[in-house]
Parts: structure tokens; sequence; C-alpha cells
């Protein structure tokens, strides 16, 4: 008995990839998906679209390569920090190891030429390709059509007749072809990676001039207001009681901890602070006391209580909240 042919399909869990892998299932191929952890890019929507079809999911964890990549991306970045040529090859550079190491035949995407201008244009296509080290391997269903014939279809494992030839930014043709195999559960096209969003983009580069920092760190970047007091500390500001309960989750052993003793008001985390000067926390103390609750045309008073992880000791001090002109000086813009 000959055997079953098998693909390794990039899988995000978006309508092109779910449209690709089942127009590769249709011709009778075994599709295996890969997903890829970071911090910058989750995985809800992929377990919910997954659900819908008949695939196994390997997950696969390529944070600290991306920290490289991020670092000096040969191709450099887009609008914001999303070095996404860099990114996209890094990827089909993991898939096509998986795709050898489980014996199959080729990787599979749903790209479509011209969706996204940065690494979804021919050029960037064709550079991608080469640069994972597994040209002629990667096939594009949706645009294979408007592309160069890849080797499993001049092998004849894929019949070419039965891919397309979508293109552009609009969705129209994924949705009518959505329509017609059944899909019904999938997510809408919003891009989902935090790199390619202005404000955490400009958090990451200012953590970036720490030199060394944590994953942790990089997991904080999304929540609070971020103010740099010098070059090794930072405070985060919550911005509502959500935030707050997840900002507590990252004081760690020589942090501070800061929220108002009389009003209504933020958690505040210091970080990096094992050597901090009173002025450092005189300055949290002011910028917390600014998202207070307070009633400014009776010049309400504001106590801060604030503390040391595993010290214990509740020190509180009266502040005047930080005006608006310094508070904008130390705001990591975002």
């Amino acid at each position: 008995m000959k055997d079953k042919i098998k693909a390794v399909a990039l899988f995000s869990g978006g309508l092109d990839s779910i449209l690709a892998v089942k127009l590769i299932q249709e011709q009778g191929i075994e599709v295996m998906g890969v997903n890829f952890r970071t911090p910058f890019f989750g995985l809800d929507k992929t377990l919910v679209s997954i659900k819908n079809l008949d695939i196994d999911l390997e997950i696969i964890d390529i944070t600290q390569e991306l920290l490289e990549v991020l670092r000096n991306p040969r191709y450099g970045f887009g609008k914001n920090m999303n070095p996404c040529i860099d990114c996209r090859t890094l990827m089909f550079k993991k898939a096509g190891e998986y795709m050898t190491k489980i014996g199959a035949s080729f990787i599979l995407s749903g790209e479509v030429i011209g969706e996204r201008p940065m690494s979804q244009n021919r050029n960037s296509l064709s550079m991608i390709e080469r640069e994972s080290g597994f040209e002629g391997r990667i096939l594009r269903p949706l645009s294979a059509l408007l592309l160069a014939e890849t080797i499993p279809e001049k092998e004849g494992l894929v019949d070419r007749n039965k891919l397309l030839n979508i293109s552009g930014r609009s969705r129209k043709r994924q949705m009518e072809l959505a329509v017609k195999m059944g899909i019904q559960d999938y997510p809408s096209p919003a891009g989902g990676c935090k790199l390619t969003e202005p404000a955490f983009s400009k958090r990451l580069r200012d953590l970036f001039t720490q030199g060394v920092f944590s994953l942790e760190e990089i997991e904080l970047l999304k929540l609070g207001r971020h103010f740099r007091l010098s070059k090794d500390i930072k405070l985060v500001v919550g911005r509502n009681k959500e935030e707050n309960e997840k900002i507590k989750e990252f004081f760690q052993e020589g942090d501070f901890l800061f929220k108002a003793k009389n009003l209504k008001g933020p958690v505040s985390l210091l970080k990096g602070a094992c050597r901090v000067s009173d002025g450092f926390i005189n300055k949290s103390c002011q910028i917390t006391a600014r998202y207070c609750d307070r009633n400014e045309e009776e010049n309400e008073e504001v106590f801060i209580d604030y503390y040391r992880k595993l010290k214990g000791i509740v020190k509180t001090r009266k502040v005047e909240p930080l005006i608006e002109d310094e508070l904008e000086i130390l705001r990591i813009q975002g």
C-alpha cells in the first residue's frame, strides 16, 4: 500500500490558513499543523479554529530565536518593530525542519499575494523561501496559480488545477470559499501580532535599551502606563481593576508596589529598583497620585502606601500629583 502524502501547514488560525489546509486535504493529503509560540502572538484563535479541522497541531517555541532577530533583523522592520520578512523566514525554517523530521513532502501556507505589503509581495515571498533553505518545497494554495510551480506540483503530489489565483487585500473570495466549504467559525482578519502595534513597539524598544531583560518583562509591556525613571528603573501604572490585579503578579523581590491609602486609584509597580533612591520613591508616589480619583477643586490630599517585596513593611507618603509636563517627559509613549 502506498504511503499517504503528508504536508506541514503554517497554521495561524486565520481564515487564509484554514482555507489553505482544506484545499490540500481535499486532495487526500494528510496535513500536520505547526504554530509558533512567542510573547508577541498568541494561540487563542488557533485553538478555536483547529476544532473544525482534522489536523494535529505542533507548537514550536521560537522566542529566543525571534529575540535575536529583533536585535538586528537582516531585512529590517515594517512600520513598527515588526521584522516580518525575517520572522516569516524563521517560521518556514522551523516548519521545514519539522517537515523533515516527520517525513512530510512539503510546507503549505495561507499567504496571499498582495495581502500584506511587506511580507506578501512576489519579491518577499521568493526571498523568504530562498532564505528558509526549503526553496521549491513551499506551496501557497490560495495564490499558487500566480506563482511558479513548486516541487510537489511537478512531482504530481498536488494537482495544480485544484489550486487558486487569489491576490490583493480584499477578503471577498476567501469568504465566498468559506461559505462553499461550510466554514463558519473563523476569526476576523486583524493582525494579532503585538510587534505591529505602535504603542507596544515603543515600549519594546525602550526595554531593549536595558540590555538584559526577562520574558516576564516583555509580558508586562502589555499592561498599564509605562514611565522610564532612569536607564534601569521603570514604573508601570495600572489603568483599571483588571490590570491592577495582573500587575501584582509581576511583583518580585527587589520591586516596590504603590497604592493610594485614602483614594481609589491604580496599583503601580517599580521595577529594577534594587538600589533605588528616595527620589525615585517620591517620583513613583507622585505619578501614582496623578491617576487617583482626587477632588482637585478641594485640593484633596493624597497619601500613597508603598512597600518592597518580602520586606513586608508598609510605609506611607503624602505627595502632590506630578504635573502633566513632567509626566510626559517620563512617559514611554504608548
